[in-house]
């Protein structure tokens, strides 16, 4: 039975958000003199964070998270997309820059090779590709721990995708125009083998989502599996191809300008 009145189903997962969110209050409020002497509260970037704060949150604390974890494999795959783009994209652009400079300052020089492009993005794909492999997947449907594990991997690999494009930081700057553009290529073509494995199957792999009562009669294990890939494919494509186009037309523009 679904209780909709409960929106704390997962204590590490909710209990790593509250972590996360006081140590943001912390730095943007009472050490932000100490970090930042000068620097006025960040009105905008503490908005961005609240809605991806918010956002996590649904996928990890709803009830959502309980029908995705027990009944629908697309419903799964649809609250991981949430985290992956938009989610972990407003937690990035919600960082202050000077807050940023100031973490990279205390965790040298681990950070310049975690934040190197190339590595975030075979990070992003190898753990976005793993969660999905049938072995671990189920494990992490079966323990809370492995759960939570699986959930903080995917944001983290998340935050670094999104970094070479969104991030801020002098120390270690975004991508420019046309290595963003390569960068998005080459993670779009290693999802789309990935995501195409999951919609091509012939035959149900999850075996939580096989043997559940179905929330939705008219549809199948397998229909559910393939709605999954579906979801997945097409919201990454969307999204990354998106973002690959609205950063050639920026590069243009650019180019105009100069010209």
């Amino acid at each position: 039975m679904i209780d909709w009145g409960s929106w704390h189903s997962e204590p590490i997962l909710v209990g790593a958000l509250v972590v996360l969110g006081w140590l943001y209050a912390l730095a943007v409020g009472p050490l932000r003199a100490r970090l930042a002497p000068g620097a006025p509260f960040p009105r905008l970037e503490a908005r961005r964070f609240a809605a991806g704060f918010f956002l996590l949150y649904v996928a990890w604390g709803s009830p959502l998270d309980l029908i995705a974890r027990y009944f629908l494999c697309s419903l799964h795959a649809a609250l991981d997309l949430l985290v992956i783009f938009p989610a972990a994209a407003l937690l990035l652009r919600g960082t202050p820059a000077w807050l940023g400079e100031s973490l990279l300052e205390r965790t040298r020089p681990a950070a310049r090779l975690l934040l190197d492009p190339v590595l975030a993005g075979v990070a992003f794909v190898l753990v976005v590709s793993g969660s999905y492999l049938p072995r671990p997947f189920e494990a992490a449907l079966r323990s809370d721990g492995l759960h939570a594990l699986q959930a903080g991997l995917l944001l983290a690999a998340a935050l670094l995708f999104w970094r070479p494009l969104l991030g801020r930081s002098a120390a270690v700057p975004p991508l420019g125009y046309g290595g963003r553009l390569a960068y998005l290529f080459a993670v779009e073509v290693a999802l789309t083998g990935v995501f195409t494995y999951i919609l091509m199957a012939e035959h149900a792999m999850y075996a939580t989502y096989e043997h559940a009562p179905r929330l939705a009669a008219a549809l199948t294990p397998y229909e559910d599996q393939v709605l999954a890939g579906v979801l997945l494919s097409a919201v990454s494509s969307l999204v990354l191809v998106g973002t690959l186009g609205l950063n050639f037309y920026r590069w243009y523009q650019a180019d105009q300008a100069r010209g």
